[in-house]
C-alpha cells in the first residue's frame, strides 16, 4: 500500500483510513457531512498528493501538449492551467487532466492517480514525433496541499503573509515559503474558491501543521475523501472511473465543452468529428429523486419498462439536502424535466432530469 509524506499525520488526526487506488488514505476524520460543511461554509485541507505530477519541457512541449489534449492550451497565458481530457484515438477518454503552463517550452501535468502509469506511457508514446522533449514523473518528489473553501483565501494571506489578489481561478505562481520554493494554484475539485499548493514532499508536514495550528481556531479542519466526493459531485465534476472512461467520450457528458475542433488536429478528433455530426446516443444529465433513495454508482436507470441507461455517480446532498446524482440515458430523454426511475436494491424510484450543477457556490468575503 502506498503512503503520502502525510500518512503519518493523518493517523495521528484520527483520520479513518482506506484504500484508494493503493494509496492508503484518509475517508474522513470527523464524519463526511460535517467535513464537507466546513469547506462550504469555511475551509477545508485535503491531502490530494497521490494525484500524478508530471513535468514537460522541450522545444516542442507546446505543440505536443497541444496535439495530446482536446482542449486548446494556445490560448493560455503564462502561468495559468486548463482543464481538458486526454483522448484515443477512438475519442474515448484515457484520462481527465490539468495543464499548467509555466511557458510556451515547459508544463505540468496533474493526472488522476489510477491513471499515473498508464498517462505516461501513454505520452511518452506519443512524443516520438516532439523530441527532443523532457517528461519528468515528479509524483513522487512533490506533495499536493488543497485548501479549499470561501475563506481560505483569507486564511492563507495571514498564513504565509502573501497576497494573492493576483491569482485568478486557474493561474498559479512561485512562492517562497521559510526558503522553500512552492507553487500555489487557484484551483480545486469543490466548487468553493480554493488553493492547491505544490511542495517538496519532505516540507509536507510542516507546511500542513502550519496551516491547521494557524487557522484551527478560525474553522479550519483537515477533509477525507468522503467529502471531497459528495463536494465535487454537487459542482458536477467528473471523477474517471466512475463518470467517464476510455469507452466514453467528452461529447457524450457534461465536458463536451473542452473538445475545441477549431484548433486544428489532435488526438481523437476525426473521431469525435464523426460522432457531432452523426449526434450522440446517449447524453450525460443530472438528476434529483423525487422519492426516498439515494442512487449509486452502476444503478440501472429506467423509463417505465425500458432500460435507458445507468447511474455514473449518486450521493445525498448535504448542502441542497436532496439526493442527487449524474447518469447517462438515451439522448432522447436527456431534457431537462424528463422523469425516469432507478432502480436500487430491485425497487424503482422516481427521479427528474434537472438543470446543473446541483450546487453553485455564493462568492462569500475572503
Amino acid at each position: 500500500m502506498k503512503k503520502t509524506s502525510l500518512y503519518d499525520t493523518h493517523l495521528k488526526l484520527n483520520g479513518t483510513m482506506v484504500s484508494f487506488h493503493d494509496y492508503s488514505m484518509p475517508l474522513h476524520y470527523s464524519s463526511i457531512i460535517n467535513e464537507h460543511l466546513c469547506v462550504r461554509e469555511n475551509a477545508g485541507l485535503f491531502d490530494v498528493s497521490h494525484m500524478g505530477r508530471f513535468e514537460i519541457s522541450g522545444d516542442k512541449a507546446l505543440p505536443f501538449i497541444q496535439h495530446v489534449i482536446t482542449n486548446n492550451v494556445v490560448r493560455l497565458a503564462d502561468k495559468q492551467a486548463l482543464y481538458t481530457p486526454i483522448c484515443n484515438e477512438q475519442g474515448g477518454i484515457i484520462d481527465d487532466i490539468l495543464v499548467y503552463k509555466w511557458h510556451d517550452k515547459s508544463f505540468m501535468l496533474v493526472v488522476n492517480c489510477g491513471n499515473r502509469e498508464k498517462d505516461f506511457l501513454w505520452l511518452q508514446k506519443q512524443a516520438t514525433n516532439y523530441q527532443p522533449l523532457e517528461m519528468k514523473d515528479v509524483t513522487d518528489r512533490v506533495s499536493l496541499i488543497s485548501f479549499q473553501g470561501p475563506l481560505s483565501g483569507r486564511m492563507l494571506e495571514a498564513t504565509l503573509s502573501y497576497k494573492l489578489d493576483h491569482l485568478r481561478r486557474f493561474s498559479f505562481d512561485n512562492f517562497l515559503w521559510d526558503d522553500t520554493q512552492i507553487v500555489i494554484s487557484r484551483t480545486g475539485y469543490t466548487g468553493e474558491d480554493g488553493f492547491e499548493i505544490f511542495v517538496d514532499a519532505k516540507q509536507a508536514v510542516r507546511l500542513w501543521d502550519l496551516l491547521l495550528e494557524k487557522n484551527k481556531q478560525n474553522g479550519l479542519n483537515p477533509i477525507g475523501l468522503g467529502a471531497r466526493d459528495t463536494l465535487r459531485l454537487e459542482a458536477c465534476l467528473l471523477l474517471y472511473g466512475n463518470d467517464m472512461d476510455e469507452t466514453i467520450t467528452p461529447l457524450e457528458t457534461i465536458i463536451d465543452w473542452t473538445v475545441k475542433f477549431d484548433k486544428g488536429d489532435f488526438i481523437g478528433r476525426e473521431a469525435l468529428s464523426r460522432q457531432k455530426e452523426k449526434g450522440t446516443v446517449r447524453k450525460m444529465v443530472g438528476f434529483e429523486m423525487t422519492d426516498l433513495g439515494i442512487p449509486r454508482h452502476g444503478y440501472p436507470v429506467l423509463k417505465g419498462n425500458e432500460s435507458i441507461g445507468k447511474v455514473t455517480s449518486g450521493s445525498f446532498s448535504p448542502s441542497t439536502h436532496k439526493n442527487v446524482g449524474l447518469c447517462f440515458v438515451k439522448t432522447q430523454y436527456a431534457k431537462t424535466g424528463e422523469e425516469f426511475q432507478i432502480q436500487i436494491r430491485n425497487n424503482n424510484y422516481n427521479a427528474r432530469v434537472v438543470k446543473i450543477p446541483f450546487y453553485r457556490s455564493i462568492k462569500k468575503e475572503r
